[in-house]
């Protein structure tokens, strides 16, 4: 599902003023964004990254380096380099080094990179993959929806005979700002290991758009459109440990692979090792493979998961009705929750803490004041410490106002009575 938001934009430095009806110095014009909802399906978000994910080797070292005359291993060793000796990104750097090499070997434009792109290896199963999964979602009435989130160059990504057959919801990746003659100039976007999670984040909400700012807004839990428990993040190395880190600690699908040809499991070891994921496989993508079997296997739990947390969520709207038509007093319902708190105190600290949130009220209604007289009595986590002086001023006040010929009562008044001996 669809839907737009808006937002003030400020234009590129050559757009300025050729807006139709604006006059110097009003260079900003209002965009609306389309942003996904929720849908009445459970949606499944599979996240990739690319280079050694999807495909054996970075996609730079697919042709580019090459045609520049490079060897592959002094290339990355330079832009490695570039961006130490100037404290730079090193996306940005690796991106400065293949605008810089271009000149006088290739025409640098969107073209020339998508082309490269088209020229990619993918691991076995890739070509296939994405149209099965989406097929064997819709059987179990859910949506597959594929993202890229990578480091690498989005036009080449773009140029691969997967995106060009739409396998994509959304790619997240560095690009380039082409000037009027077509030509790169500039980065539009860079994504690094860490602006990765922004991604994650835009999935959830829907808000899909790498400028929306809607993506700074709360959503309510049920309005998420793929929770974190919704989302499988597939990755090979450490660049993608924030992603896998995120998504894990929200019950989603964190999945480390590994070339199939090399069998070199070093790098998935230490991922598991280190709790970044708890899975994981060859980057065989065919049908029948480890992959697809365990990708099949959490679309399946998804299915009969969502089916719960509709209920839950069901139960938790009666309650929320419920209280809003009868009237229900928000404070005797937060009071009612500190007292279990209480009651359930399993140490000292955590007993100063409630208590300190209980003295935030002065009303109590008889059925409470029971409730905490015994409390102190049975909870040696308040017991124990009755005679300190903010447990001791806020039970008095409780006391003083209760039946004193009370035996529970009288019993409360002997433990503050046997501190005042201390």
């Amino acid at each position: 599902m669809i839907s737009f938001g808006s937002h003030n934009e400020q234009l590129p430095p050559q757009e300025k003023g050729k807006k139709q009806g604006k006059s110097k110095g009003q260079n900003v014009v209002k965009k609306a964004y389309a942003r996904k909802t929720k849908e009445d399906k459970p949606v499944v978000a599979i996240c990739y990254d690319f280079d050694k994910t999807l495909t054996p080797d970075d996609m730079q070292a697919q042709g580019y380096i090459q045609s520049v005359g490079f060897d592959v291993k002094d290339f990355w060793t330079e832009a490695n380099q570039l961006a130490v000796d100037n404290d730079m990104d090193q996306n940005l750097a690796y991106m400065l080094k293949m605008v810089r090499e271009a000149e006088g070997n290739l025409i640098f434009n969107k073209q020339n990179l998508m082309e490269y792109g088209s020229k990619v290896t993918l691991f076995p199963g890739v070509e296939e993959w994405f149209e099965r999964m989406r097929k064997y979602g819709e059987e179990k009435g859910v949506i597959v929806e594929h993202y890229i989130i990578s480091s690498g160059l989005k036009e080449m990504i773009e140029g691969t005979g997967i995106a060009q057959k739409g396998a994509f919801t959304k790619i997240y990746a560095s690009s380039f700002y082409y000037n009027a003659r077509g030509l790169a100039e500039w980065p539009a976007q860079v994504i690094n290991y860490t602006n990765k999670t922004q991604c994650l984040f835009r999935i959830e909400k829907g808000v899909l758009d790498i400028n929306d700012p809607g993506v700074n807004e709360y959503f309510p839990p049920e309005k998420l459109r793929v929770p974190f428990r919704n989302m499988i993040y597939i990755g090979d190395s450490d660049t993608d440990v924030p992603c896998m880190k995120l998504v894990n600690v929200h019950g989603g699908y964190s999945i480390g692979v590994y070339n199939p040809e090399q069998g070199d499991k070093t790098k998935v070891y230490k991922m598991v090792r280190d709790n970044r994921i708890k899975m994981f496989a060859p980057a065989d993508y065919r049908e029948g493979e480890p992959l697809d079997e365990l990708v099949k296997q959490i679309i399946d739990r998804t299915a009969c998961n969502e089916v719960l947390e509709n209920r839950s969520a069901d139960y938790r709207n009666e309650v929320r009705d419920f209280d809003a038509n009868s009237g229900a007093d928000a404070d005797k319902n937060a009071k009612d929750d500190l007292i279990i708190r209480l009651a359930m105190s399993p140490n000292f600290v955590y007993t100063h803490q409630t208590i300190a949130k209980l003295s935030e009220f002065n009303a109590w209604t008889p059925s409470q004041k029971e409730k905490l007289v015994t409390i102190l009595l049975q909870n040696n986590q308040v017991r124990l410490i009755a005679g300190n002086d903010d447990i001791k001023s806020f039970y008095e006040k409780i006391i003083e106002t209760m039946d004193l010929q009370d035996e529970k009562v009288e019993e409360a008044r002997g433990v503050f009575d046997w501190f005042a001996l201390l």
